[in-house]
């Protein structure tokens, strides 16, 4: 069968590699020059930067992502290592010791600073564990057949059933019912900024999902029970690109083509199937699969047209809630910032009220990095990212898709000097051994993505919606990647298009 891939970041790749190796020929359309969308990363001058994927969950063996990179048999392509974040606050920091004080050394550490809110770390912790084992359960059942799946299944169900009566309370409520104190609610829910989303709308049950404690450090174990596993979290050695070339690379190892500089201008159709996709050179790639990654938006108005669609169809996808976007600064310096930032990734959180600072960025006030930004060294843990006694800096603050004043080119520089200067307050003479940079805005970002509103994690996660669906009304025709259901994150992106292929190969017999 002809399987036409649109797009070619991890979702489109991913989908791209599952389908060559199993026969069909596969023809993977990039608009841009090179492969990868956002993660086909910079370089400049020696030095290279993601941007902004930072630290990745779930890539080790038989993890979320790091099973599907097993199954396709390029696990081994990839070096990762273990990695971890810091969080800074303005009154405390939540910081590995040098000395491992054990898998539940956060929660010891919080109750230290926090005396009076022991009853209720002592409680959340108890949710925590029990949420992993509910995840590792339906991992295990969604991978698995017969009786191994039934029990997984039957033993998920009652891991369920105490957490039944708040499933519907939202993040606010849920930390609110065990913490008092604003700074250590925050110390949960401040990560959800980086999704941009409100804590009245990001479901409860999901905040131990955003907060794993391996994320915070590298040494802990990953069993919490006997039942539950967390996930580990990871570098891979020389960014995210290699991870890219390792999936291009097996598409062509099956005879796959990929085509850059191709943009797709339409998703042709045949009685309501798929035929083809046209492309902006006038071509047309014949099609009796479409697998579209990108924007949902995109995808189904532009590409497809919103009158062949459905309209309860079209009016989900108008109904889909987007993230905002991120303003970001590549540096190359030729210092060494240890002295000053010893961990490669830390949050530098400058406020405690999170629903406030997401609501200003989805009315386009941009923060300018007051509320919040973000310094990854990611040459701490690949030095091949900067030229000897050098490093590559990123830094970047969530930013609205659009400004309520101004525009971003008008007043990139201005931004740009702004998160500097608070950058410089952490690290100081960044710009005195600058050797290179790259301001990256949501301009940018919109451009690289060919999106007109940039969400920087793709989907929202907002209570009661959800991303478009990977099964569409166009027959053979497949939605996949970060505006998908899968949801935001690689993690996810990579698991969502794994049972998308799924339901693909079954519906097409393949």
């Amino acid at each position: 069968m002809n399987a036409v891939i649109i797009g070619s970041g991890l979702s489109g790749l991913t989908a791209g590699a599952y389908l060559a190796k199993a026969g069909c020929r596969v023809t993977v359309l990039e608009q841009n020059g090179d492969i990868g969308g956002v993660t086909m990363g910079i370089r400049r001058e020696g030095f290279s930067w993601d941007m902004g994927q930072l630290i990745l969950e779930g890539f080790g063996p038989g993890e979320q992502a790091g099973y599907i990179l097993e199954e396709l048999g390029i696990f081994d392509r990839i070096c990762t290592s273990r990695a971890d974040r810091t969080y800074s606050f303005p009154e405390f920091v939540i910081r590995k010791e040098e000395e491992f004080r054990g898998l539940w050394w956060r929660r010891d550490y919080l109750a230290r600073i926090f005396p009076a809110e022991k009853k209720g770390l002592d409680a959340y912790y108890r949710l925590y564990v029990r949420f992993m084992e509910l995840v590792t359960l339906a991992r295990r059942a969604e991978r698995s057949a017969g009786l191994v799946s039934l029990v997984s299944k039957v033993r998920m169900y009652l891991k369920l059933l105490p957490l039944l009566p708040r499933i519907g309370w939202n993040a606010r409520r849920m930390i609110a019912r065990y913490f008092a104190d604003e700074r250590l609610q925050g110390a949960f829910i401040s990560i959800l900024a980086d999704f941009v989303v409100r804590p009245s709308q990001f479901p409860g049950l999901g905040i131990p999902a955003v907060n794993p404690e391996p994320a915070f450090d590298a040494r802990v174990p990953l069993e919490v029970s006997r039942l539950g596993r967390q996930p580990s979290y990871r570098f891979i050695d020389g960014g995210c690109r290699p991870l890219v070339d390792a999936l291009a690379g097996l598409i062509r190892e099956h005879g796959g083509e990929i085509r850059t500089g191709a943009a797709a201008t339409g998703i042709t159709l045949d009685n309501g199937a798929v035929s083809g996709v046209a492309c902006g050179d006038g071509t047309t790639v014949a099609a009796d699969i479409v697998v579209a990654s990108g924007g949902a938006k995109e995808v189904f108005f532009d590409l497809v047209g919103r009158d062949n669609l459905p309209a309860k169809f079209a009016a989900a996808i108008d109904d889909i809630p987007l993230m905002e976007s991120i303003f970001m600064i590549q540096l190359g310096v030729e210092f060494d910032p240890r002295p000053f930032q010893r961990d490669a990734v830390v949050y530098y959180y400058r406020t405690y009220d999170i629903e406030g600072a997401v609501e200003r960025i989805q009315s386009g006030r941009y923060h300018e990095g007051n509320d919040g930004f973000l310094i990854c060294i990611p040459s701490y843990y690949s030095p091949s990212m900067a030229p000897q006694g050098c490093h590559a800096v990123t830094i970047y603050t969530i930013a609205p898709n659009s400004l309520e004043e101004g525009t971003w080119g008008e007043r990139r520089d201005e931004f740009a000097g702004k998160l500097l200067d608070l950058a410089e307050g952490v690290i100081p003479g960044l710009r005195a051994h600058e050797r290179t940079r790259v301001v990256i805005t949501p301009d940018d970002f919109k451009r690289i993505t060919h999106l007109r509103h940039h969400a920087f994690g793709g989907c929202a996660p907002v209570m009661g919606k959800k991303g478009a669906p990977h099964r569409t009304p166009v027959r053979g025709l497949w939605f996949v990647g970060a505006q998908s259901e899968s949801g935001a994150g690689i993690n996810n992106v990579l698991e969502g298009t794994w049972r998308a292929v799924r339901m693909l190969r079954r519906a097409h017999r393949i």
